[in-house]
Parts: structure tokens; C-alpha cells; sequence
């Protein structure tokens, strides 16, 4: 199975790095401890306390897996410093054509989108939409619902 290059912050690459962290140290050996419990009561069968365990460990197992391969595969970005363009890692405040209203995106790489958490990825109709763009510009944005017309109002 070919894995896809991702692009993360460095704020989720820390994210990442502590959640892996967390269900390397803490959760699996608290998982693998209440296993090793529930086989000592026996009768594994109809026993619900390993049945929990082994699930539980086989999602943490799981989870490990993907953030390993997400960190092994990911591109960082550095969203240091000023742009005048919208990149991954930017924090666009836009408005809708007509709203009046702000909304403030961070653009993310997939692994860490969260909307939230108001971060979207760049894979996303409207974060991909606003990559390359500049302060002032309109964008038309494809959605489920229809089209919609964005101003860029600021980038940071």
C-alpha cells in the first residue's frame, strides 16, 4: 500500500508527536496491563474485561500505525513569518460575498484538519481554492451546496 506525502504544521507535528508519545508510554502498557489481568480470571470466552482490552489495544495499535506513517511521510511547513499569499500553515480571514461577516481558517495539511477547530485542509474545496491567493482577491468555491463567492479580507 503506497502512503501519500501529507502536509502538516509544526504545531500538529508537535500534536502528533505528543499523542504518539501518550499511547506509546501511558496507554498501551495500562491496555497490555489490564489484558494480562483479565486472562489470569480465566475463562476468556465469556469474559467482557479482555474482550474490552484486546479492542482497546488493537485501536491504540492502530492509531500508533497511522501516526507513525503520517510523521514518517509528512512534509513540515514552516508558517514563520509574514506572506502575502494564502499557503498551508496561513490564517486567512475571509467574508462571503454579501455576508458582511469574517470567518478566520487556518489552512492545514489532511492529517491535522479539524473544522472545528477552524483548520481546514488544503485538500478541502475552499482551502484549496484560497492557495495562491492574495489579500483583495475573490474565489469561487464549489461546494456540496453550491457555489460560493469569497473575498480574501487578511492573511496571516
Amino acid at each position: 500500500m503506497a502512503t501519500e506525502e501529507s502536509y502538516l504544521t509544526r504545531e500538529g507535528e508537535d500534536a502528533l508527536r505528543r499523542e504518539l508519545r501518550q499511547l506509546v508510554e501511558t496507554r498501551r502498557p495500562a491496555l497490555a496491563r489490564k489484558l494480562k489481568d483479565a486472562v489470569a480470571q480465566g475463562d476468556l470466552k465469556e469474559n467482557a474485561d479482555y474482550h474490552d482490552a484486546k479492542e482497546q489495544l488493537g485501536f491504540v495499535e492502530g492509531r500508533v500505525q497511522h501516526i507513525e506513517s503520517v510523521l514518517m511521510n509528512a512534509i513540515i511547513v514552516d508558517s514563520a513569518g509574514p506572506s502575502d499569499v494564502v499557503r498551508v500553515g496561513s490564517t486567512v480571514v475571509i467574508q462571503e460575498v454579501g455576508s458582511g461577516e469574517d470567518e478566520e481558517y487556518k489552512i492545514v495539511g489532511s492529517a491535522e484538519a479539524n473544522p472545528r477547530e477552524r483548520k481546514i485542509s488544503q485538500k478541502s474545496p475552499i482551502g484549496s481554492a484560497l492557495l495562491g491567493k492574495k489579500t483583495g482577491k475573490r474565489v469561487s468555491v464549489t461546494t456540496p451546496d453550491g457555489e460560493i463567492k469569497f473575498k480574501i479580507v487578511e492573511i496571516r
